[in-house]
């Protein structure tokens, strides 16, 4: 959808349809009152009549208003004045969207950026406007035979900020939300596609693609005989049970200083997770196509990093394999060897996440990063310990630690910050290897970043998992698209274009 910043007096706007707000107690905003005198008090009369007071979830759709050049105008409640907030525009901004875009208006204008919540820049609101009003309009129906199209989608928005002029900070605020937008409906489309489809050589498909977009984009494809060459035999034992090649995507963005340190950002690529031989529970089977949705992520932001061309070095890396039962499958018992030397006992080869994040975090050694930042549906602890709402956050470094936190918090893709203290190592001892793979039944989540963390003791590192916030369920059921965000304003703000 194309964005155009609009400015002005409200009435004279010309477009389909005009959006104001209005507070709790028919309270109107700003430009609502500019429009009802002009108007001659049409929307303080109508208002009167009740069937609007400015409640959250509240929408009046008017015509023919007298004294304004537009065809029609939404109003949308927004609760009480003084609870506005930016979780709140949000939703707002969600909501008059699908309203519109239901409505048959191909064209509107919307007052909402106008409405600048509280210690909340005007760059932040337009750029929250793009990418709510983009995750609204998202569709995934790639899968369907027929799928119905609408008649006349919403194809222009305006965003309406008010009469004065705007620093050039602001005018980077739309590209910057279209990008983010683009890089999560990618890792969305990737997350709800099914595992017959979405396999490891799919992914690294989407990955070449992306290379041939930008050329300071570097793509590489590991097969299963370099990364056995290299080492990686935890990796390629998650894949012994499959049919499917595992495949090490790596993409080199090189935007920055020549031969300064990247960031490097690591997701997990699981097509599918059956268990292996630990075989998952039939219920809800059908999710585990959603465990590559770390890798997803990582595509995801790569795209959004290239879109913009940013000044930062920056590496993406995805071990993509699936994870099924098999004759060659891992066993519990068996015994493999890492890249990094080191030997693990698979004591549950449902625990398969962290074989081929572990051998992908000793590969990320090599670009001596700045941070290391993986990201993987790792456990369902984290859903028990944070539910859906924040991704749980492990890190050996408390600056790198406080970047992400705070990153969170400006894009609303929060996370949470858990211990990731030596009393927990004692968990992963095995009798057999230098380290079992699950770490018994308490602290999950814990135990499964300090497996990671015996792999990146020569860098700063920071575990984001993602199982709890990377899909929906239920009628819902839906890949979220979720760290794009975090991990794209991680990258605008280390290069300047959006300082925490």
């Amino acid at each position: 959808m194309e964005y155009i910043l609009r400015t002005g007096d409200p009435d004279k706007l010309r477009t389909a349809c005009l959006v104001v707000g209005v507070f709790d107690k028919c309270r109107l905003t700003e430009p609502a009152a500019a429009l009802d005198k002009a108007s001659e008090g049409f929307l303080s009369r109508t208002l009167k009549r009740g069937d609007l007071i400015g409640e959250t979830g509240q929408s009046l759709m008017l015509y023919q208003v007298p004294g304004c050049r537009c065809e029609r105008v939404l109003m949308i409640g927004l609760g009480p004045e003084k609870e506005w907030d930016l979780p709140s525009y949000r939703k707002a901004v969600a909501r008059v969207t699908g309203i519109l875009d239901a409505s048959h208006a191909t064209e509107a204008v919307t007052c909402l950026p106008a409405l600048e919540p509280a210690q909340v820049d005007l760059y932040r609101v337009l750029r929250e406007t793009v990418i709510c009003s983009e995750d609204a309009l998202y569709r995934f129906d790639r899968c369907k035979s027929n799928p119905k199209a609408r008649r006349r989608p919403l194809k222009k928005l305006g965003l309406y900020t008010g009469t004065g002029r705007h620093p050039k900070a602001v005018q980077n605020a739309i590209p910057h939300g279209k990008a983010i937008a683009g890089g999560v409906a990618m890792a969305k489309d990737l997350g709800n596609l099914p595992g017959n489809l979405c396999t490891p050589d799919y992914l690294a498909n989407q990955a070449r693609a992306l290379g041939r977009r930008s050329p300071n984009l570097r793509v590489r494809v590991l097969n299963e005989q370099q990364m056995g060459k290299l080492g990686m035999g935890a990796l390629l034992s998650v894949s012994r049970g499959s049919r499917q090649p595992a495949k090490l995507i790596v993409m080199e963005y090189q935007g920055g200083k020549p031969g300064g340190k990247p960031v490097v950002i690591v997701g997990k690529g699981l097509t599918f997770d059956a268990g292996g031989i630990s075989l998952k529970p039939a219920a809800a089977m059908d999710e585990m196509k959603y465990d590559m949705c770390g890798g997803a992520s990582v595509l995801g932001t790569v795209a959004a990093c290239t879109e913009l061309d940013l000044p930062v070095n920056m590496v993406g890396i995805v071990p993509a394999s699936e994870n099924l039962p098999d004759g060659d499958a891992n066993k519990p018992g068996d015994i493999v060897t890492s890249m990094s030397g080191q030997t693990i006992e698979v004591l549950n080869t449902d625990a398969e996440g962290r074989l081929i994040l572990c051998d992908a975090l000793t590969y990320a050694e090599k670009y001596n990063p700045a941070a290391v930042i993986d990201i993987a549906t790792l456990t369902g602890a984290c859903i028990i310990a944070l539910g859906a709402h924040a991704s749980g956050l492990l890190s050996n470094d408390d600056a790198l630690a406080g970047e992400i936190l705070a990153a969170g918090v400006r894009t609303g893709d929060r996370a949470w910050r858990l211990p990731l203290w030596d009393d927990y190592q004692e968990q992963l001892d095995s009798n057999f290897a230098d380290m079992a793979n699950i770490g018994g039944k308490g602290a999950g989540t814990i135990t499964a970043a300090c497996f990671l963390s015996r792999f990146t003791g020569k860098f700063k590192w920071a575990h984001l998992d993602i199982a709890g916030t990377a899909w929906k369920s239920g009628s819902k059921k839906g890949a979220t698209g979720r760290p794009v965000q975090l991990l794209t304003q991680i990258l605008l703000a280390r290069c300047g274009q959006d300082k925490l």
